[in-house]
């Protein structure tokens, strides 16, 4: 290969690797290491670490999987960490307290878990799984010491979530301290040519940098993709919130909840979790803008893609249609037994692309509090346009109009923008 056809070839990675990616560090460093790859034939080594906390991955983990697999199918070499010894310790990142350890057990049934669902978006013939049990349990106490020599406790507490705590007199224990620089030696261990994760591993990859240069090896990139929101456009996707789409879910449940995200998502869900070209993703969202693509029939063409990819085409067939019956359902039920009562949207809300439920059904006075509109969601008796609330977080789309809710078991209402 020529050194323009090597050049170009570069650019055409570079090109695939920055789709929706918050920030890599730096991208001048990821072209040399794609150009040294592809001049000595030898891969890439791209890390993923991951502690197995909890068994169940979501559309949020798949925004990393994803790159992973841009990564794997480009040639290069995944190697996925799991943290069987730093979940000993609990991250901290984006944590206000202490995360508890997990045992030797759960960290077993977890990491299991973990790779059924993996291996739904990874090629697990092009995977290399390691364990850092594998290396930090042979350090001796004095190469501890020594590691953590490296770095102040200055560096350390410029960590957001340490900074946080400590200026907020949240106690952080010492051990704590040392979840960084085994994370940051993971790489060395490896020889992590690139690191990718969220956002919030920020802090944790460029520790991570500055200890391979350390040692004698080339800094990784630090490769860092957006935090996906949750169903509530607010919070990041998370189970403990309940504003998460799992990657395991039947395809009814997946296509159901990415209709029931906030319209204000679609352009990034399109963007991080389908393979649309930029240019088609770009005409639907200026086409909602514009008023010339509904916002549902934009959805409904998210939602078929998210679940083709965890279920197949028949799969996200069958989902669709199901979801569509049971809309077609509810709104004929409008003309049958249900009437609907008309009611038109809060002048307070003209304008928004969308609204929290909780203040809408306050604002429109069925509800006497925000607190009693909280107690319907949870026992599962407030419906938007046929599908269940269950997050007090939901935001409504005043995408279109009318909006069809449920309140309790008899109260039906046509909200009218």
């Amino acid at each position: 290969m020529g050194k323009a056809q090597l050049e170009q070839e570069v650019q055409r990675q570079l090109t695939v690797l920055r789709r929706g990616t918050a920030e890599i560090v730096s991208e001048e460093g990821l072209a040399a290491k794609i150009m040294s790859s592809l001049v000595s034939g030898k891969p890439m080594r791209v890390k993923l670490g991951a502690d197995p906390s909890a068994p169940d991955l979501h559309l949020g983990h798949a925004v990393v999987l994803d790159k992973l697999r841009q990564f794997q199918d480009l040639g290069h070499q995944i190697v996925f960490i799991i943290g069987d010894y730093t979940a000993r310790i609990g991250d901290p990142s984006g944590r206000s307290k202490t995360r508890p350890p997990l045992t030797g057990e759960q960290i077993d049934a977890n990491a299991r878990s973990y790779f059924e669902q993996v291996y739904h978006i990874l090629d697990p013939q092009k995977t290399e799984v390691r364990y850092n049990g594998e290396w930090l349990s042979r350090l001796t106490f004095e190469e501890i010491i020594r590691l953590a020599s490296r770095f102040t406790i200055q560096q350390i507490l410029e960590r957001d979530d340490f900074s946080k705590r400590y200026h907020g007199q949240v106690p952080i224990f010492f051990h704590e301290f040392f979840y960084p620089l085994m994370q940051a030696y993971d790489s060395v261990a490896v020889q992590a040519d690139v690191e990718l994760g969220g956002m919030d591993q920020k802090f944790n990859f460029l520790l991570a940098r500055e200890l391979q240069e350390q040692v004698g090896q080339v800094a990784q990139v630090a490769f860092m993709m957006p935090i996906l929101p949750g169903l509530d456009g607010v919070h990041k996707m998370s189970k403990s919130l309940g504003n998460y789409i799992g990657i395991a879910e039947t395809a009814v449940d997946m296509y159901g909840k990415c209709m029931s995200i906030p319209d204000g998502l679609m352009e990034q869900y399109f963007t991080l979790l389908t393979s649309m070209p930029e240019p088609e993703v770009q005409a639907i969202v200026a086409g909602i803008a514009d008023g010339s693509v509904h916002p549902m029939t934009a959805k409904k063409r998210l939602a078929f893609l998210v679940t083709e990819r965890f279920h197949g085409a028949e799969g996200a067939a069958a989902a669709q249609a199901n979801f569509e019956n049971v809309f077609s359902k509810r709104a004929s039920s409008a003309s049958a037994d249900i009437a609907y009562e008309d009611v038109t949207l809060p002048t307070e809300f003209s304008g928004l692309p969308e609204v929290a439920i909780i203040d809408l059904l306050f604002s429109l006075g069925v509800v006497p509090s925000k607190s009693e509109a909280r107690r319907l969601i949870q026992q599962g008796a407030i419906e938007v346009e046929g599908q269940r609330v269950g997050d007090i977080g939901f935001r409504v789309s005043l995408g279109h109009s009318p909006i069809h809710m449920r309140v309790g078991k008899k109260r039906f209402l046509a909200v009218n923008l």
